[in-house]
């Protein structure tokens, strides 16, 4: 919490009338940042790239066994959807750790926000913090375009080549939010709780 200081003000009568002053900590700023980023991208990214990776490689192991229909261009072709998850996926956390490093402002307002949220405190008219860097105005267009991947190489490889759908639909997930979660934890130390 941002450290609170009291000042003596005169109102309009004399009167000494206290006042708070909220003083800026950027380590602060840093530590909400990290929060974030530990309780709404690593935690979903591993439940998630768990659950992608279970599906995906139960769908390989039931084409394998039950049908004759698991090649090795089902394993070239899966194991490409598995690395194309795992470049978008490094691409985005290599952005949002430039966000921590350079603007943890942002992520530490989401923070705020959502804790405010979850204890029904949010104003009607909360401004998040504006993100002003070079190219800001592609990011939008890139998240689109990765998105498009991901689903076209699924429906694409499911259609065309040799893998079937649901295995085809989870594999590229599963390398998305693996690369996610062990790029992030180089970044951000998870303490142990020591009992």
């Amino acid at each position: 919490m941002a450290a609170l200081t009291s000042e003596c003000l005169d109102d309009c009568k004399g009167n000494h009338v206290p006042k708070l002053i909220n003083v800026h900590h950027p380590q602060h700023t840093i530590q909400q940042a990290q929060a974030y980023v530990k309780t709404y991208i690593l935690l979903p990214s591993s439940l998630l790239g768990l659950t992608c990776a279970i599906g995906a490689i139960g769908g390989l192991g039931y084409q394998w066994l039950s049908t004759d229909s698991y090649t090795w261009d089902t394993f070239s072709q899966s194991s490409g959807l598995f690395m194309s998850g795992i470049g978008l996926g490094a691409a985005q956390t290599l952005y949002q750790r430039y966000l921590l490093r350079e603007f943890p402002e942002v992520l530490a307002t989401r923070m705020k926000e959502r804790l405010n949220r979850q204890r029904g405190k949010l104003k009607k008219g909360s401004d998040a913090t504006a993100i002003e860097h070079p190219g800001r105005q592609f990011v939008p267009l890139a998240y689109l375009l990765g998105v498009m991947i991901l689903i076209g190489g699924a429906i694409a490889t499911s259609a065309y080549g040799r893998v079937s759908m649901i295995p085809a639909l989870l594999m590229p997930w599963a390398g998305f939010y693996w690369a996610r979660l062990f790029l992030w934890r180089r970044v951000i130390k998870v303490e142990k709780v020591e009992r």
